[in-house]
């Protein structure tokens, strides 16, 4: 395994009390016991993985000794380290993905700037659940399995996106379990083991996990798909991926030309196009949300995927893909496999919340745009040498470090308290490396100490230990 690989996997292991060492060994006894370390399975050498960890090498080796004095592990002289045991079966590979490895992790006072979110459900989500509890209540010849969606919810998201200047029929609506499932469902129908993917560098991590997911290959471009033709030359992809507005994580969005003339070119080559629209829907006060990607494009080009996690909650677990009936009926059976149908109260309460969203949107805007402006305030006055340049909408900023390797110190910043997200992860090219992505949208306090435990961790940070090596690209 590679040291980088094995650093995220070990999450939040410095955020505990005592010896960094004994955390250290702790975690990846966990990992052994869990099965994620199978028997004969390979451990960086000490020095790599203390790069990756942004600690000592004697924390490594002493860590390294407790797991040999346990019978845990072997030590070998010219045959390095290894879990022991005699070689079996692999484990099922698991997401590496720190954004989502976070989430997993006990709330032991770590405050998250790694995952972007509101942080409680909004009242008017609790007046909808109040509102659909009598036509709940009616209900009859209905056993509740819905593969493509309640009916209800499909009717409200499609004349959501007519409102919105993309004529659409519920038939084209595919009803999700939030934006990422949305993303599995739609790699896994469209590709196959090698083929490749054209995604931005940086881009959303969670697009990334799902297109490795199916052994697809991602081919980096710069943001907007920048240089898109002679990309399809060179990898004749089976699929586009893109955050064309608010993007995640640099927040740009791309320009109302840009974006015609891409979804005319991936009209053009016949590639298939996700537009990946889950944070489109959050501009700051004055700003405009551009049409659809589809809007420019024939139908059947362009995928659009959409969520309420961002604009309502991520608990309520509802999100779509706009496709042709064809692709919606395919996506359908697919979910059949493992998941008849979603949640009815929550696809109603969905229902409930989508044309009102034009009258709740300005005051969520008006909060997101304070903590944009005070997380920018806040590092100006505590890290003044870190870059971060103002967006106009969505949830994050990306900021560039003036020295050393994002992912070295986010391991120092998760022993000051405070987890963040390192710019390689997010990039399929190897690059952003001196990146991380921030978030606003904790609460005025949280937001506040969380730049002053960055701050600390910046001071005690040590740049001088050799880089660690990017992960490669693979499946997991």
């Amino acid at each position: 395994m590679e040291p980088m690989e094995l650093a995220e996997r070990l999450g939040r292991w410095s955020s505990g009390r005592g010896p960094l060492h004994a955390l250290l060994s702790s975690a990846l006894r966990r990992l052994i016991e869990e099965g994620e370390l199978p028997a004969g399975a390979p451990l960086p050498p000490d020095r790599a993985l203390a790069a990756a960890l942004a600690v000592a090498r004697g924390t490594v080796i002493a860590a390294y000794e407790t797991l040999r004095e346990e019978d845990r592990i072997e030590r070998r002289q010219g045959s390095g380290t290894r879990v022991a045991g005699t070689p079996g079966t692999p484990p099922q590979e698991t997401t590496a993905q720190p954004a989502f490895l976070h989430l997993m992790e006990p709330r032991d006072g770590v405050l998250m700037h790694a995952c972007a979110a509101p942080q409680a459900p909004p009242p008017e989500l609790v007046d909808a659940y109040s509102r659909i509890l009598p036509r709940l209540a009616a209900t009859t010849g209905d056993i509740g399995y819905h593969p493509a969606g309640h009916p209800v919810l499909r009717e409200a998201v499609a004349e959501d996106y007519t409102r919105r200047g993309l004529p659409t029929g519920p038939d084209q609506i595919m009803v999700t379990n939030g934006g990422q499932h949305a993303l599995a469902l739609l790699a896994r129908a469209l590709l196959t083991p090698g083929d490749r993917v054209l995604v931005e560098a940086p881009t959303y991590p969670g697009a990334l996990e799902a297109f490795r997911e199916e052994a697809a290959v991602p081919r980096a471009l710069p943001p907007g798909l920048a240089g898109f033709a002679e990309a399809v030359r060179d990898h004749r992809p089976a699929l586009a991926y893109a955050v064309p507005t608010f993007h995640n994580p640099t927040g740009a969005t791309l320009p109302p030309a840009a974006r015609r003339a891409l979804a005319e070119a991936a009209a053009a080559d016949s590639v298939p196009l996700i537009d990946d629209e889950v944070l489109a829907r959050l501009p700051f006060p004055g700003e405009e949300v551009p049409p659809p990607l589809a809007s420019h494009a024939p139908e059947g080009t362009v995928f659009s995927v959409g969520s309420l996690s961002k604009l309502v909650w991520g608990g309520l677990r509802v999100g779509w893909v706009r496709a042709t009936p064809q692709t919606v009926a395919r996506l359908a059976r697919l979910r059949a496999v493992h998941d008849i149908g979603g949640n009815i109260p929550a696809q109603l309460v969905a229902a409930e919340l989508l044309p009102a969203l034009p009258q709740t949107d300005p005051a969520r805007a008006r909060e997101r745009a304070a903590g944009h402006d005070r997380l920018r305030a806040q590092l100006a006055r505590h890290l003044p040498d870190w870059e971060a340049p103002p967006v106009r909408g969505g949830q994050t900023l990306w900021v560039r470090l003036p020295r050393g390797d994002g992912a070295a110190f986010a391991q120092t910043a998760l022993r000051h308290g405070v987890a963040v997200l390192p710019g390689a992860g997010l990039d399929a090219g190897g690059g952003s490396r001196e990146f991380l992505r921030l978030h606003f949208r904790l609460d005025e306090a949280e937001l506040t100490e969380g730049v002053r435990r960055l701050a600390r961790a910046w001071h005690a940070y040590d740049d001088t230990r050799r880089p660690t090596a990017a992960r490669p690209v693979m499946a997991v």
